[in-house]
């Protein structure tokens, strides 16, 4: 009897064993699915769609594979792809030049290629530039919020190639802050259109540039001839930090993803005149501050509101030449995304800015080409931020128009939430 449990319990246990085994082998495959850019896709499965046809590459630094390989090297040296021309944005091909700062057209030292400045006399390609291209491979790194160029960069290609009869192909990247939260006004006051929100979108729209390009194509009639090589095993809930892939700066002043996380909250301080938003020091955009400021005082304000996920430091700090406050000892505070899948980062940075303004309202001067409606497309952000309204208030006034964009925005999503419908 002893000797027949014996026998029981081993093949009780080998059972367990072999169960265990392929439980867990089976989470092995699962997690084992690589995540892939739309360029390591491009150059593994797709390179078929660009056979027999001179190629045009709008990019930048960012655009690059995992392995840190640019695409411009990708495709000049592959012989089976005739790169013909580059396109750069803002900081052009090779990132060097500063923000706002103009950008010329020149050779490529490297590919000997023409590059074409796409933030210099025109945004838009013109005729003449695409005179030597079939399609335009598009790559570019976003920052998640519609007042980074980039975003604007695209929809002119769009637009460009449909006037022209070109070809688009979006290689898709993640959302630095994820595709899920989106936030912040969206239509564009007649007025306030610019390069830094020419369209209405979502301030933080929770969309990648693959679909913002269907968005843009369609709800706007560019009816260009578009394809999106969409990314492998994209989980979209994620930003980009939680995905493990190197990060390249998408400008001189983004050089961290801790920059990307404030980067909606304290971009707005580009709007005053006399207020350093942190430009010329280590942290761009994680320092805010004046030399009027006093940096103890403004974190405990800060910090008594209680603003989910953020937390503030006083500090001090001297930006470079060439910048707001440049040489001076400046006072402000330190922002620390604590939680970024709890913060709300334009009710948190109109808070921060509601409070500058409310106890420096003698000091602080707003800068007077009406900055702040060009960032965010509404004339009443600043008019109720320097007479004191709540921001709860001033959020309120764009839900309806958010409520709307959520709903058009379903319709363009290329990945699924995991485990969802």
């Amino acid at each position: 009897m002893v000797r027949q449990i014996k026998k029981w319990l081993l093949a009780l246990i080998t059972v367990t064993v072999v169960i265990g085994l392929a439980a867990t082998q089976s989470v092995q495959a699962k997690s084992s699915k690589k995540f892939e850019l739309g360029i390591e896709v491009l150059m593994k499965q797709k390179q078929g769609l660009l056979k027999g046809k001179r190629v045009g590459l709008v990019t930048n630094p960012t655009g690059v594979d995992q392995q840190l390989r640019s695409d411009v090297d990708l495709l000049y040296n592959d012989p089976k792809i005739n790169l013909t021309a580059l396109y750069g944005p803002e900081h052009g091909v090779r990132g060097s030049s500063p923000a706002g700062g103009y950008v010329e057209s020149y050779t490529d030292p490297e590919t000997k290629l023409p590059v074409y400045s796409l933030y210099g006399k025109t945004q838009k390609p013109t005729a003449d530039m695409l005179k030597n291209v079939d399609v335009l491979l598009f790559d570019i790194q976003d920052a998640g919020v519609t007042y980074y160029t980039y975003v604007w960069t695209l929809y002119y290609v769009l637009q460009a190639a449909a006037e022209n009869h070109k070809q688009v192909i979006v290689l898709d990247r993640p959302n630095p802050l994820g595709g899920t939260r989106v936030e912040g006004p969206v239509t564009v006051e007649a007025g306030n259109s610019s390069f830094v929100g020419l369209k209405d979108l979502a301030l933080v729209h929770g969309m990648t540039f693959g679909e913002i390009a269907e968005y843009f194509n369609k709800e706007y009639n560019l009816n260009a001839d578009l394809s999106v090589i969409k990314m492998k095993n994209y989980d979209r809930r994620k930003r980009y930090a939680d995905l493990k892939i190197p990060f390249v700066m998408p400008s001189p002043n983004m050089p961290t993803t801790d920059t990307i996380n404030v980067y909606p909250m304290t971009g707005f301080y580009e709007t005053f005149a006399n207020v350093s938003e942190g430009r010329g020091t280590t942290k761009p955009f994680q320092l805010v501050g004046a030399d009027f400021v006093d940096g103890t005082a403004y974190a405990k304000q800060l910090n008594d509101l209680h603003l989910t996920g953020v937390k503030f430091r006083a500090a001090a700090f001297t930006p470079d030449p060439g910048q707001k406050d440049a040489g001076k000892l400046t006072q402000g505070v330190e922002v620390y995304v604590t939680d970024p899948n709890k913060y709300d980062p334009i009710y948190d940075g109109l808070s921060m800015m509601k409070v500058l303004n409310d106890d420096y309202s003698d000091k602080v001067e707003w800068r007077k080409d009406n900055w702040l409606a060009k960032l965010t497309g509404k004339s009443y952000i600043e008019k109720d931020l320097r007479a004191g309204v709540p921001v709860k208030q001033i959020v309120a006034k764009w839900q309806p128009e958010l409520k709307k964009f959520k709903q058009v925005r379903k319709h363009y999503l290329l990945y699924k939430i995991p485990g969802k419908k």
